[in-house]
């Protein structure tokens, strides 16, 4: 039997309706804002939607408007997007759940974290995270990383990059999915200002090596340690680190400086 179109079903707050087909956020993240599913690129990530919850969703339909940000590739003036405050930016690309970038937001109020993922659930919870603690100084992206570093974001715009734990794509098959590439790299670090910390870490030791020769090789950047960095005691430990040190994975962090 055909579906009307004018069937609804129950979003995930639990109470209203929508029509079948329709988006859960209208004014929420878009599924693929910048129409590059086009682009003939390897990617690295897959689009996630996931199970969101009641709060979660709450949080989107009502924070999205204000404190998101929907990567299609228009020029994004980051003082405007914190309010005016001209703090330095730090983009964040991966957060999961927000947990960790709550916190570092939380302990580092004169900085802000623009926080880059494709998790729906994620997005709502590190909406939901930012306004019970009275985060000002969080946005949270939705998209394609490339697309907001190539197309929207200026030279020397960033006071840092964060990656931590990134999909390690283990199988060799999958090597050229791995986000930590020469070209990401080239062209993250151009967006980079003079001192910024790029820092990745990630419980995946071929991953973690890779990491450590593709930054050593951009002459841009200079390890900020001799080799692997010790672990910071500001990064917050992530779901993901505490299931790798479960299984015996050796985490490491690899932290360098723009030139």
């Amino acid at each position: 039997m055909s579906t009307s179109p004018t069937a609804t079903d129950t979003t995930a707050d639990g109470n209203r309706s929508r029509t079948a087909g329709a988006p859960m956020f209208p004014d929420g993240p878009a599924a693929d804002p910048a129409g590059s599913h086009h682009e003939r690129r390897i990617r690295s990530f897959h689009p996630r939607r996931g199970r969101v919850t009641g709060a979660q969703a709450d949080a989107i339909n009502r924070l999205w408007p204000a404190w998101g940000v929907d990567i299609d590739g228009t020029p994004l003036d980051l003082t405007a997007l914190f309010g005016g405050t001209g703090i330095p930016v730090v983009l964040e690309i991966g957060f999961g759940m927000g947990d960790a970038t709550a916190r570092m937001a939380a302990a580092d109020p004169s900085t802000g974290i623009l926080a880059v993922d494709v998790h729906t659930p994620g997005q709502g919870n590190l909406l939901h995270l930012a306004e019970r603690d009275g985060l000002d100084n969080v946005r949270v992206a939705n998209g394609d990383a490339v697309i907001l570093l190539r197309d929207m974001l200026p030279p020397d715009s960033l006071a840092g990059l964060r990656v931590y734990f990134p999909d390690p794509w283990p199988k060799a098959r999958h090597h050229k999915r791995r986000l930590i590439q020469p070209d990401f790299v080239r062209l993250a670090v151009s967006r980079l200002a003079p001192g910024a910390v790029v820092h990745c870490a990630t419980d995946w030791e071929p991953y973690a090596e890779q990491m450590l020769d593709v930054l050593s090789a951009e002459p841009a950047l200079r390890n900020a340690h001799d080799g692997f960095a010790p672990r910071p005691d500001w990064r917050p430990m992530t779901k993901f680190e505490r299931q790798g040190l479960a299984k015996g994975h050796v985490v490491h962090d690899v932290i360098f400086v723009r030139r």
